[in-house]
């Protein structure tokens, strides 16, 4: 029989938020309730995945080989709006760049930035590169951590973080006049008026415990690439496949990122439906062996590990989202 790995981000929030009351999800709370909880300090997606996948650094070569990019030392430099908002900066990705947008920023990095051992690359509108020559000695945030956020406390930090920042400032007045960006404004469109640098990384190779992998995050696409099993794009609804899989659901994150509750209720709805409800049921029937549950947010990850007999244990009732935080 076969195991599944479910990772959901974004699914227990503050409880001044409140999103999650009078919202009653039978199957998720049933499994939440049944299995085995343990708790551990908070982790991002990303590196809760290179964990499972057994890559040790960042994510940025990876996803470098992922986009047609040679091995070597690599970092995210991801296009981005930052907005000042009363007294923050705050970071908005996903700017929407086209291929020649992309590729004239680009150029202007490189050749602003010629002979200090660093180059740029833009093989995906959204996902850009530097390649190093050394790797920093700075810890950085994902870019999926940072969004919708200040900027301060998720800037670089660590031994190399002072020239990191200087770069940071250094290519925001680089964009500022950028003949690109004026013609995005003149258009409409939001500047790309800075960089966000994360995921650095040697190497890189990935492994897998898992037969194949569903997700809606390319991040888990790019893994699965790299040690070699089958993925394939999430699912309005979970089905059945042979071997120990692994499923990550990220599309709460989006719709908490805008602010907007709603989306976010109809997501998880969704999931109930789709997800915990089937698999729950496969539990129960045997057709899987264990189900195991990462949760991620808040200043916790939560893992949760059940099998057949205590999807059965109906004296343990349920587990509401609002009673978990």
């Amino acid at each position: 029989m076969k195991n599944v790995h479910l990772v959901i981000a974004d699914l227990l929030l503050p409880k001044d938020f409140a999103a999650s009351a009078g919202l009653r999800l039978p199957a998720l709370e049933k499994i939440m309730a049944c299995g085995k909880i343990q708790m551990y300090p908070a982790v991002s997606c990303e590196v809760l995945l290179n964990e499972l996948f057994g890559v040790h650094g960042g994510i940025a070569p990876v996803s470098a080989a992922f986009d047609g990019l040679g091995p070597g030392i690599w970092m995210r430099a991801d296009p981005v709006h930052v907005r000042l908002q009363r007294e923050q900066v705050v970071l908005l990705p996903d700017v929407n760049v086209s291929d020649e947008e992309a590729a004239k920023f680009c150029m202007s990095l490189n050749a602003h930035f010629t002979g200090q051992d660093m180059e740029f690359f833009a093989p995906h509108t959204n996902r850009w590169y530097v390649r190093l020559d050394v790797l920093p000695d700075i810890a950085t945030v994902p870019l999926s951590q940072a969004s919708g956020r200040n900027i301060h406390g998720n800037l670089p930090a660590g031994a190399d973080e002072r020239r990191w920042r200087q770069l940071f400032n250094e290519i925001q007045m680089l964009l500022f006049a950028h003949p690109v960006n004026e013609a995005r404004e003149a258009q409409g469109d939001l500047p790309v008026n800075s960089l966000w640098f994360w995921g650095e990384g040697r190497g890189g190779q990935a492994s897998s415990p898992f037969s194949h992998a569903s997700s809606d995050e390319v991040l888990t696409e790019m893994l699965s690439s790299s040690a070699g099993i089958p993925f394939k794009l999430w699912q309005p609804e979970w089905r059945s496949e042979n071997g120990d899989e692994l499923l990550v659901f990220t599309g709460l994150r989006s719709s908490l990122q805008r602010g907007d509750i709603l989306a976010w209720r109809a997501a998880l709805q969704n999931f109930e439906t789709g997800y915990a409800k089937p698999l729950l049921q496969a539990l129960r029937q045997g057709r899987i062996s264990r189900l195991n549950l990462d949760i991620l947010g808040g200043d916790q990850l939560y893992r949760c590990s059940l099998e057949r007999m205590d999807a059965w244990a109906f004296w343990r009732g349920s587990c509401r989202l609002d009673e978990v935080v």
